[in-house]
């Protein structure tokens, strides 16, 4: 539970049992960062890579994971600059319930990590009680996608910026690194910590270069004005949002390159996991790029990470994988090779300002993609390399190279893609397009005859536009696929597009009224309508 941080080296009682917790008074750390998910040294623990990245700086840094009473929130003291608060690598809410508002603890098919509900929040308020004036940032997909006014669906109605609950100084939102950074060097110079990019804070005053989003009461009383906010969020931008004689500032997100992502992921990570880590299938994972072009509208990834593509250089990626096969656990197998879409590595572009997955001057070759997995093939100590990630099948059907190379070498037995739903009215509302499904299908069958490797779908159930009609026309065609063994139950999140229509019962990009399924009992109906499948399989 406690970690210290020296200049150049991170030391955990979790990964180092000898070693013994140290804050003594005179003694403090500079940062404390609490979280509701247990840490790793890892490249994927976020509160692993902020710790890494901080100590790299030059900060002392201490961790609490998973505080409850007051003894673990003063364990560590008081830090020199701030506490930073996260939820981790999840929304406590999503991670606590079912799409059904179960409690996951009850669910005999779940395995979460148990948190306490809105548990940045809850974290925030306790160290408010403990420690009096101290600063606090919060950040993580939490506070990120809660930066604004949203509608919580474990409320049911509406609720303000986290930032007014939690009672936070800022707020970091997306990748926090450089935020976390130089908000720290503000701190250390004794400056306000406001204007920083990718950060959001509470003012009196809007700056001239701002644009309104509509105000906290006018979303409250206008379902309209809620879709108007909607088309307005964007991390390109400045906005600002009124709460009753203030506003939250939403400074615009930095921009993050190759070189600063190799930065982050070339730091000295241990990979050493907690015995209760979720990380322990993607031990030996290697991130390859950041951002996603797909702009689902279900998906939040474009409000958080960003709509465009960042890939790190090959030298990178490749040198971490040499690192990777010294540690002494590593059995020759890198999990996964990829990003929120593996095969979206090396499809950058500059930032035109349109949506570069339809855009025709994106590079579909995947050519620097195979380039990269055949010589991390070569690397003297791995036996092989898996694509565990998912890919974009619109995406890799156009390049045959590419699915050849997939299907020989980086997977095993099974390759996921989520063609999500049959209905041509729902994948609109999803902003998806499933017109190359039944090609990509038919070649990659083909291609895998007699290897016994085949294709693994995820569906969708419950989204907005969802009817008896098209979830007995999803039904159908899954019913031929053979191998559907995981779908979900539409769960609305804060900030997404179908959210919005979920919310407001429109679809905020024409305003035209969206059928909506509301009530459990129809939702219950479809889930077991898709369970069958997988029961008759």
């Amino acid at each position: 539970m406690f970690l210290k941080s020296e200049r150049t080296n991170i030391l955990s009682p979790l990964a180092f049992p000898s070693l013994m917790p140290i804050s003594t008074v005179g003694d403090n750390f500079d940062i404390i960062l609490v979280s509701a998910e247990h840490w790793d040294d890892h490249p994927l623990s976020p509160v692993g890579v902020i710790a890494r990245v901080l100590d790299s700086k030059g900060f002392s840094v201490g961790i609490i994971e998973k505080p409850v009473t007051e003894a673990d929130f003063i364990q560590l003291g008081e830090p020199n600059l701030f506490f930073g608060v996260t939820a981790g690598s999840i929304d406590s809410m999503l991670n606590n319930y079912t799409p059904m508002k179960r409690k996951r603890e009850n669910d005999p098919h779940s395995h979460s990590n148990k948190m306490p509900d809105r548990a940045i929040i809850n974290y925030c308020n306790s160290l408010r009680q403990y420690f009096k004036g101290c600063k606090i940032i919060i950040g993580g997909i939490e506070a990120s996608l809660r930066r604004f006014a949203h509608y919580d669906f474990w409320d049911n109605d509406l609720r303000r910026s986290i930032m007014y609950d939690s009672r936070a100084d800022v707020l970091v939102y997306g990748n926090g690194e450089l935020q976390i950074v130089e908000l720290a060097e503000k701190a250390r110079a004794e400056e306000p910590l406001k204007g920083v990019p990718g950060t959001c804070i509470i003012s009196k005053k809007v700056p001239s270069d701002f644009t309104i989003l509509p105000s906290w009461h006018e979303v409250k009383e206008d379902k309209k004005k809620f879709c108007e906010m909607q088309n307005l969020f964007s991390i390109s931008s400045n906005l600002a949002q009124e709460y009753s004689g203030n506003y939250l500032l939403q400074f615009a997100y930095p921009k993050y390159t190759e070189k600063i992502l190799d930065w982050i992921y070339s730091l000295d990570y241990s990979r050493d996991l907690h015995k209760e880590s979720l990380l322990w299938m993607a031990q030996f994972s290697v991130v390859t790029h950041r951002g996603c072009i797909g702009d689902c509208g279900f998906c939040s990834l474009s409000l958080h990470q960003g709509a465009r593509i960042i890939s790190r250089t090959q030298e990178s990626i490749l040198s971490e994988i040499q690192k990777i096969t010294k540690h002494r656990n590593f059995k020759g197998v890198i999990d996964d090779l990829g990003g929120p879409s593996a095969n979206m590595y090396g499809m950058d572009c500059a930032d035109c300002g349109g949506t570069c997955v339809t855009c025709g001057k994106l590079d579909r070759s995947h050519s620097r993609l195979i380039e990269l997995m055949r010589k991390a093939r070569k690397i003297p100590g791995v036996k092989k390399i898996f694509v565990r990630s998912g890919i974009r099948y619109d995406l890799a059907i156009d390049s045959p190279a590419y699915i050849e190379e997939l299907s020989r070498h980086h997977i095993s037995g099974c390759l996921k893609i989520a063609p999500e739903h049959f209905s041509e009215h729902v994948l609109d509302l999803m902003n998806k397009n499933g017109e190359k499904f039944d090609e990509f299908v038919e070649f990659f069958g083909r291609l895998n005859a007699g290897t016994g490797q085949g294709l693994r779908y995820y569906l969708m159930v419950g989204h907005p536009g969802e009817d008896m009609v098209s979830i007995d026309e999803l039904v159908k065609k899954a019913k031929t696929l053979g191998n559907v063994d995981n779908f979900q139950l539409f769960t609305p999140t804060p900030m997404t597009l179908s959210t919005c229509m979920y919310w407001s019962g429109m679809d905020p990009r024409t305003m035209v009224p969206v059928k909506i399924v509301y009530d459990y009992r129809t939702k219950k109906i479809m889930k077991e309508k898709m369970l069958a499948i997988i029961k008759d399989r």
